[in-house]
């Protein structure tokens, strides 16, 4: 999985393939990228000249080889074996909004298989059945994704804002952000259970802030018909968030922005030099951040979004910074644990569209098949197949 390999994307389809058909994979963390190991079976060797993914047919001798190179106690590496395909879901509205969301497109590009779920689901309980949840490109605190300056005469607002009312009156709810905040408590306690939450752009600070909004209004009247509570920045309630705390609320409807969480709008970075930087982790110590960064590139190429970086000074002290862009003070790829399960938030659209726009067409990942920005998602699929061991202390 170093820069020899042809599709780097499909390759991780091609792990979760093999775990489909029962067979264990070894993760080789740190080597040569973070390669997979795999038993030979002729039906995977097919699969891979099928899908164009590079590999290589070793001896014994050779593999006996590369496990003692990683075993050596002084070499960053470690072997982490994965054991059963997750059972994914994409919380993602079922209507077509013009927009694109980057895990569904690298997913099908990869062949792994995702259920679509949304409110209604996640209401009726179906969370459980998953072992891997994504936010698609989502507001949680039921403004619509702040569209409305803009957008609020296009058909597919309108038709949006109909539909998620008509869904929160079907589901007993008298406001959306009311629909929004019980899906958002769901997700939470799908997490604290054991699950696996993945989330990008608005679905990461939106999703906590509506989790510190619990009881209290912060929705102008064009979204729900009455106005903000008063003082209601003083009522939030960080305890309930994942990852941010201190955060100040954007209570203009005209500003595309929720809060003071995101840097899109005050950043001073320009396109030429936006990029963030993969930290490096004690593989045989600290395996699963390791997990979550493999990679063949530790420099990765920003990219914008409607929330694109997350202010470090409002991370939680437990929070786990992956990846960041330090001489601007943005956390761009952050994970933590909560309860039984965990969390994985990366800011940003599109690894492979610097600034994608409401209507643009989404990235061909035919033209990407080595995008180490889309890799970044792949580990966060895989992360949940890994055999459970304790962590060391």
């Amino acid at each position: 999985m170093d820069e020899a390999q042809r599709n780097h994307l499909k390759a991780y389809g091609i792990a979760f393939y093999t775990l489909q058909k029962g067979i264990a994979v070894d993760w080789l963390l740190n080597y040569k990228g973070g390669s997979f190991l795999i038993d030979y079976n002729q039906n995977i060797e097919n699969e891979l000249k099928i899908r164009g993914v590079s590999y290589n047919v070793i001896a014994d001798a050779k593999v006996n080889a590369i496990l003692t190179e990683i075993n050596n106690p002084e070499v960053n590496m470690e072997i982490v074996k994965l054991e059963k395909a997750p059972k994914i879901a994409v919380y993602s509205p079922k209507s077509k909004l013009p927009w694109d969301d980057a895990v569904t497109m690298v997913l099908t590009y990869a062949e792994i298989p995702y259920d679509v779920i949304y409110d209604e689901e996640v209401i009726g309980g179906k969370l459980p059945e998953y072992d891997w949840l994504h936010l698609h490109h989502e507001d949680f605190t039921g403004q619509y994704g702040r569209f409305w300056a803009n957008y609020r005469g296009a058909s597919w607002y309108q038709a949006d804002v109909r539909q998620q009312e008509a869904t929160a009156k079907k589901l007993g709810f008298s406001k959306v952000s009311q629909m929004k905040l019980a899906v958002a408590e769901k997700i939470r306690d799908f997490c604290s259970g054991g699950g696996f939450l993945f989330a990008m752009c608005s679905g990461t600070d939106s999703f906590d802030i509506a989790l510190s909004a619990a009881g209290i209004d912060i929705c102008e009247q064009m979204f729900d018909g009455d106005g903000v509570t008063p003082n209601a920045q003083s009522k939030l309630d960080y305890n309930q968030t994942f990852a941010f705390q201190n955060f100040k609320l954007d209570l203009n409807p005209m500003n595309y922005e929720f809060s003071d969480i995101d840097v899109t709008n005050t950043r001073k970075v320009d396109r030429a030099n936006d990029y963030f930087t993969l930290f490096d982790f004690s593989a045989k110590w600290d395996v699963v951040p390791t997990m979550l960064t493999q990679n063949h590139e530790k420099v990765i190429k920003g990219f914008m979004g409607q929330t694109t970086a997350f202010r470090e000074t409002l991370l939680k002290p437990n929070v786990l910074v992956l990846g960041e862009l330090k001489s601007a003070g943005e956390a761009r790829y952050i994970h933590g644990d909560l309860g039984k399960g965990s969390w994985t938030f990366y800011g940003g659209h599109d690894p492979e569209d610097y600034q994608h726009m409401v209507g643009d067409p989404p990235t061909d990942l035919n033209l990407y098949p080595n995008s180490p920005g889309y890799r970044l998602i792949l580990n966060n699929i895989l992360f949940p197949a890994a055999k459970k061991k304790k962590q060391k202390t």
